[in-house]
């Protein structure tokens, strides 16, 4: 049973919930025969990657086979809302769950709550669906060995999402406005509403954690549209790299005001249900749903359904624009490349691909452009269908449930139709599967996700029968250069020395770019911190310490103009840190961004003032900047980092997320280079729902303060700066995330799933604890927070030389930027010939997850590549 930590005075600490066990559920279907994989216990990048189960809730219904047979025989299911309504769109329509059940894992009595969100629901009724067909069971601690079950620190969650618990602050909002109204007053407060804590993408994450007891990595991924592809893509390379043998996947979204304001702002939302690659489609109608899936090599060894392999995947940047995908689907084609090159095949080999489809004329031309420029002549034969035509647009759910389509579609060998089909577009062209299924012998299948600020996606997936040898690490990043045979050969070269030799390219740190407080580059960071805290800004009992300068004073006024704070903040750093490296963005340079609670001045400045004027007020220039990865988008469009990127969200450990992402995508080789970036501003929206949780005010939080800033790190492949001749400041060594799986803004106030963190991150990098010449901690000023971690430093047992340093009890929490600044500051020591041995960093969500990583100095280990 999971262990009750001790109670604090605070309200962001309750009761644990009692463990449940799973639900019992029919299974999902298996295919006929479950035939011999082989291989399944290889080292990292070989581990092949199985699906043993799928679940699912979408406008056709809860069941992943009751989707699958209604969007087999093309029903729709896109109608006139009944159950939610948008003030001031009467007529809208959508793909709207009806009558859902609650899910069994109750999140809301803990936090003293009532109403439901529906994201986090729909996000568990998947889940339990999924879990129950998965065939491994979840071994709670000190529980005896059972071959069909895995501990729960070998179970993690990447969970996909745009808007998270949107419909929450939605209410929130308007449950102010109602208040402001009745009381005279003008000014919005949200701080005593604590529906708040059903926001934030991580405590949706933490929720399914909580709910199934899973100890091992949890992540929050927001790419907007698509979130839950990359998701899955994350959860592929944590269970390749050994951190977990298993891995819930998948996305949720709710239907919302913000959605229909925001696409009808820009002109996107359909009068009628959508129509992809017709000649007269004219807009896209939105749903609502959610996928998981588990997946594992070790399934084989527990008698586990196989429903499907993963062969690979691909993520790159546009670079093109806010909302609108490039004409030629140009990033959108190096995405399906690398899919398909690192899994081996040939573009040949996929017969179907199920389409991004929105129904919105530009998306739908470039998407077929992208197919066309990826598969070359083999696009005459391949088929692209869209499912949306069906369900509408998940939104951040979008590519789990449709890769569910997709693999159930590899089960029948049979493509699903697009609906609502009328008449081909000679600017689309290619074979949609028009308005009726088809059978067709199929062993491989892709599914496409393209989302807002240009982050594509593709994945493939084989059918477990495929006989395909198997996912390659390869260099998957999609490129067509001359170079692209070279590239390959390399690779698979280097992949075979992974298998024989154990080795891989090491992962090193090239520049750094800060803003912070008073500190606009490291040295001044460095001077801030040794100078102590300066004096703290006061807002409404809350301790701050803001950015000092503009963070868009070096960019050009008419860049400028598109973006936020958020985004200012990211691309002043990103091209710091390039400069300070010496390099120059392209399709090899990636963009991973950290970020706890996202950009929330952009959303009050978009949805409060339809709140009071309704959805004419929305503003289309302010709308592109509501996702959460708008801001890794402008780092793309403004700096030409073009590779792959992604979005993760854990809250105050998103940072330090970012970076392990990145991490695994340069090992993996599908870039060169990964800028990687924790960001956060300090918004009024933010600020409110701070002081409202209770833990950051009063006596509880009078050592804390909470900060904004953005700092890069420029990470390489320590192969490809030694060849460009740059000078590492650091190699990344490893890193590790564990959950305390106690529920939401909740965590073990023993430490143990941050002590689990950090011996594993030691672990991975090779090194002992006494050998460690810091901690970057943490602490923040928060008791009941820091306690915790202190507890679990000293089982951990560092050498008495090691020094532990409180960098944001100084300088402030920077919230998702708090593993970049304790980097910072830790390679700013060895440059100031500080002790050069390992330092350990550690994160945490404030919601039981936590991230270690260890950073060695380049003179102290040799670099191997």
């Amino acid at each position: 049973m999971h262990e009750t930590p001790a109670k604090h005075e605070t309200p962001a600490m309750h009761d644990a919930p009692a463990m449940r066990a799973a639900p019992t559920l029919p299974e999902t279907p298996a295919p006929a025969e479950t035939p011999a994989l082989r291989g399944t216990h290889g080292s990292a990048p070989h581990r092949r990657i199985v699906i043993t189960s799928l679940g699912a809730i979408t406008a056709h219904g809860a069941g992943a086979e009751e989707l699958w047979q209604r969007v087999r025989g093309g029903e729709v299911a896109i109608r006139p809302l009944r159950e939610f309504t948008v003030p001031g769109l009467p007529a809208a329509i959508g793909g709207e769950i009806l009558d859902s059940p609650r899910p069994k894992y109750d999140y809301l009595s803990p936090l003293g709550l009532i109403d439901p969100e529906p994201a986090i629901d729909y996000a568990l009724i998947a889940a339990e669906e999924a879990m129950a067909g998965a065939g491994l069971g979840v071994l709670e601690d000190g529980a005896p060995p059972r071959p069909d079950a895995l501990p729960a620190h070998r179970w993690g969650v990447a969970f996909g999402s745009c808007n998270a618990g949107i419909r929450s602050a939605e209410k929130a909002v308007r449950r102010a406005v109602d208040v402001g109204r009745t009381v005279g007053v003008e000014e919005l407060r949200l701080g005593d509403d604590r529906h708040l804590l059903l926001v934030p993408p991580q405590f949706c994450a933490e929720a399914l954690s909580a709910a199934f007891g899973l100890k091992g990595p949890v992540l929050s991924v927001n790419t907007a549209c698509a979130s839950s592809a990359h998701a899955l893509a994350h959860a592929v390379e944590q269970i390749r790299a050994g951190r977990a043998d298993a891995m819930l996947v998948g996305g949720s979204d709710a239907l919302s005001e913000m959605a229909y304001y925001g696409f009808n702002s820009v002109e996107s939302l359909s009068a009628r249900p959508a129509r992809p690659y017709s000649r007269d489609r004219d807009g896209l109608s939105l749903g609502a749903g959610m996928l998981v899936l588990a997946a594992a090599e070790v399934a084989l060894a527990a008698g586990a359904p196989i429903v499907a392999e993963v062969l690979g995947y691909g993520m790159s940047a546009d670079g093109y624009h806010a909302t609108a995908p490039h004409p030629q689907g140009a990033g959108a084609a190096r995405a399906i490349r690398a899919a398909i090159d690192s899994a081996d095949l040939t573009p040949a080999e996929v017969p179907y691909i199920n389409g991004h489809g929105t129904g919105t004329p530009k998306n739908d031309s470039a998407e077929s452009n992208a197919v066309r420029a990826a598969l070359g002549e083999a696009a005459r034969d391949v088929v692209l269908s869209s499912t949306k035509s069906m369900i509408g647009h998940l939104l951040g759910a979008a590519g789990a449930v449709e890769a569910i389509v997709t693999i159930l579609g590899l089960r029948d060998e049979m493509i699903p139709p697009t609906a609502g089909f009328t008449e081909t577009d000679p600017a689309c062209g290619l074979d949609p599967a028009p308005n009726a299924a088809r059978a067709l012998p199929m062993r491989v299948a892709a599914s496409n996700n393209f989302a807002f600020a240009g982050a594509n996606a593709c994945v493939v997936y084989g059918r477990p029968d495929s006989a395909r040898p198997g996912s390659m690490p390869g260099r998957g990043d999609g490129r067509t250069e001359a170079a692209d045979t070279t590239d390959r050969a390399d690779e698979t070269n280097r992949a075979e020395k992974v298998d024989h030799a154990g080795d891989v390219d090491e992962v090193v740190v090239t520049g750094i770019g800060v803003l912070i407080g008073p500190a606009t580059d490291a040295e001044q960071l460095w001077a801030a911190w040794q100078g102590g805290a300066g004096a703290a800004e006061s807002h409404k009992g809350l301790r701050l310490a803001r950015v000092a300068t503009d963070p868009g004073v070096a960019i050009a006024a008419k860049v400028r103009r598109r973006m936020d704070r958020l985004g200012q903040l990211a691309v002043a750093t990103s091209a710091q840190a390039l400069s300070a490296a010496g390099l120059t963005a392209d399709e090899s340079v990636g963009v991973v961004l950290g970020t706890g609670i996202g950009p929330m001045s952009s959303i009050s400045r978009f949805f409060e003032p339809t709140v009071a004027g309704g959805p004419l007020q929305g503003n289309p220039a302010i709308f592109p900047n509501t996702v959460f990865n708008a801001a890794a988008g402008q780092v793309a469009m403004v700096l030409g980092a073009k590779g792959p990127t992604s979005t993760l969200t854990s809250g105050h450990a998103a940072g330090a997320a970012a970076l392990g992402t990145a991490f695994d995508l340069l090992r993996a080789g599908r870039a060169d280079a990964v800028l990687c970036t924790g960001a956060d501003e300090l918004s009024p929206y933010a600020l409110d729902a701070y002081r409202g949780a209770g833990l950051f005010t009063g006596r509880h939080g009078r050592d804390f303060r909470l900060a904004e800033g953005s700092v890069t790190l420029l990470l390489e492949r320590a192969s490809t700066a030694r060849a460009r001749g740059a000078t590492p400041l650091a190699i990344l060594a490893g890193y590790a995330t564990a959950s305390d799986a106690l529920g939401i803004a909740r965590w073990d106030a023993r430490g143990h799933g941050i002590e689990r963190a950090m011996r594993d991150a030691l672990a991975a990098a090779a090194v002992d604890p006494a050998e460690l010449a810091a901690i970057w901690t943490a602490a923040a000023g928060l008791p009941v927070v820091d306690g915790p971690e202190r507890r679990a430093i000293d089982r951990l047992g560092p050498g008495a030389n090691c020094v532990r340093h409180e960098p944001k009890r100084v300088l402030g929490d920077p919230i998702g930027a708090g593993a970049q600044l304790a980097a910072a500051l830790a390679l700013t020591a060895w440059a100031r010939g500080g002790d050069p041995g390992p330092a350990l960093i550690n994160a945490s969500s404030l919601g039981g997850t936590h991230t270690s990583f260890v950073l060695r100095h380049p003179a102290a280990a040799p670099l191997e590549s």
